[in-house]
């Protein structure tokens, strides 16, 4: 099952960070792809692009100024739409139906304010508690529970930048211009 992520109306003005964020969690925790809808915001695409090229992985953005039409495209293709809310049934209840399907998921989080076409396309509507937070967060927790934590023993192939797990200080392994050795920063 492949999943990506559709952030509905980034503006650049105001949601850098957070759409930086959206992008960063969906790449970390197994999503393959995000697309960006709302301003096209050329440099917050350079730069998640560039965090996969130093870390690896082949995770895509792209931009897409018609949400509306992706919908339709990922449902024709035999895809499903998750969109999280917190209007929607409960996530601990709902991710084992989602996995239950082998079916490409697109997992939808907002922005400003979503429209009622969202609610009436997805497949589901998941909260991921009933109370105002983060779409970060929720896709985080979400993404989490339908990978049931194999997320977190993700390799991803072609970085040049890689954490080597450490107690005290910081440990990354590049590749060092002169002999190829680990750089570290403690």
């Amino acid at each position: 099952m492949e999943v990506k992520v559709l952030r509905l109306d980034h503006r650049w003005q105001r949601d850098a960070r957070i759409t930086t964020h959206v992008c960063l969690t969906a790449r970390a925790l197994g999503a393959s792809g995000v697309f960006l809808s709302g301003d096209h915001d050329k440099k917050l695409i350079e730069n998640v692009q560039d965090v996969v090229k130093r870390w690896g992985g082949d995770f895509q953005v792209e931009y897409r100024k018609g949400w509306e039409n992706l919908l339709d495209e990922w449902k024709n293709r035999g895809g499903e739409i998750v969109h999280l809310t917190m209007y929607g049934e409960p996530v601990q209840d709902m991710t084992p139906k989602i996995r239950n399907s082998s079916k490409n998921k697109l997992v939808v989080v907002g922005g400003s304010r979503v429209p009622s076409k969202v609610y009436q396309e997805a497949d589901w509507n998941v909260s991921v508690t009933t109370q105002p937070h983060s779409e970060v967060s929720s896709l985080a927790l979400f993404l989490h529970m339908l990978f049931k934590g194999k997320e977190l023993e993700l390799e991803f192939e072609d970085g040049n930048m890689k954490v080597i797990p450490s107690p005290k200080g910081k440990k990354v392994l590049m590749p060092n211009k002169r002999d190829g050795q680990e750089q570290s920063d403690n």
